[in-house]
């Protein structure tokens, strides 16, 4: 099995890069995006929706007779947001404030050092933006993409190379944000009906992946996007907020609204691969990043999906007469290859996997 399943034609450093050789008052021409569609205006005395919170607590405790009703919640949730918040999810403060500090030590090294990291032709993986074709518009950030797991699919040259305090931070927080994880795919399997062993079988020593994103302070925030509007290709992906800086927005009934987050909570939402697992049951949600003007926005997301050998399609046991499936199977691998052969848009991914009338 081919090591590379991800394919680009060309990387970018990022706008740190850019912002170190001209003095930025204007921003530069393959950052102004004219089609970005505005945020939902409301009125003073309408406040905003603000996305579900799910207390993971109240799952656990032996005591709780809810749990149906919480189930229920969850499915509600899934279905018509696609995000929620968790709080009391385990992860220590002490260990999100240590993090804090590598990553934003780690954005900070020179160019010259974070070059050692940068995406190689051919490859998605590592420091930097891919480019696709001459006139792509690039996004108002700097990131660093990796997967993570199966241990072996692991690019020598990227997290084993990381500075050593970084990486043995990281390292312990992968492996509690991956228990946490195991434990929101059971409850999500749970509120649909499907037994722990069908999520384990796919999910078990699956992909993973990570991604490090530093958003600079942006003269014109308006003109520019942070991160291209999309839905995730995962089963779900678990994001924090490094610095509590905001800019997380998602289209809900058609608008962009913007998410307000607690402290020390994570947001998660359902990846296209849970909508198809799901048979459509829970909706992956399109999202984007927006950029401040004073403030620089620090974010790290964990994506969680099958493993690459696995083959996706709606959960058996979801399938009836009355319940056909909506979407094709196809190997992970596969799936993979064809969502990073195209550039990022919307759900775009998710409507080929579709079963149309002619198929």
């Amino acid at each position: 099995m081919a090591n590379n399943v991800f394919r680009s034609s060309g990387s970018v450093l990022g706008v740190m890069d850019d912002m170190a050789k001209i003095p930025l008052t204007t921003i530069p021409q393959n950052y102004v995006r004219p089609e970005r569609e505005p945020l939902f205006q409301t009125h003073h005395s309408t406040p905003l929706p603000t996305i579900p919170v799910l207390d993971l607590k109240c799952f656990f405790d032996s005591a709780n007779v809810d749990r149906e009703y919480q189930l229920h919640n969850l499915f509600s949730t899934c279905k018509d947001w696609g995000f929620f918040q968790v709080v009391n999810h385990g992860v220590s403060s002490g260990l999100l404030g240590q993090l804090k500090i590598e990553i934003e030590k780690f954005f900070q090294l020179p160019s010259e050092e974070k070059k050692k990291y940068q995406i190689r032709s051919g490859d998605v993986q590592g420091y930097g933006t891919v480019i696709r074709c001459k006139d792509q518009k690039l996004d108002w950030g700097d990131r660093f993409y990796a997967v993570i797991n199966p241990l072996h699919r692991r690019k020598p040259y990227l997290v084993p190379q990381l500075p050593p305090s970084l990486r043995d931070t990281l390292e312990i927080y992968f492996r509690e944000v991956r228990k946490l994880a195991m434990e929101l795919l059971g409850l999500l399997a749970e509120a649909i009906k499907i037994e722990m062993k069908e999520v384990e079988e796919l999910f078990d020593d699956g992909m993973q992946s990570v991604r490090m994103t530093y958003y600079p302070p942006c003269p014109e925030p308006e003109l520019v996007v942070g991160l291209t509007p999309h839905s995730d290709a995962t089963g779900i992906t678990i994001l924090h907020q490094v610095n509590g800086v905001e800019g997380l927005e998602i289209k809900k009934d058609g608008v962009w609204i913007p998410v307000s987050f607690l402290p020390d909570a994570f947001v998660v939402n359902v990846g296209d691969i849970m909508e198809i697992l799901s048979n459509g049951v829970y909706s992956s949600i399109e999202h984007r990043a927006a950029v401040n003007k004073e403030k620089e926005r620090i974010s790290i997301a964990m994506f969680f999906n099958p493993k690459f050998e696995a083959e996706i399609g709606p959960f058996k046991s979801l399938i009836t007469p009355h319940n056909p499936p909506l979407f094709k199977r196809i190997l992970m691998e596969d799936y993979f290859k064809d969502f990073f052969s195209h550039n990022l848009n919307g759900k775009s991914h998710l409507e080929r996997m579709k079963i149309k009338s002619e198929d």
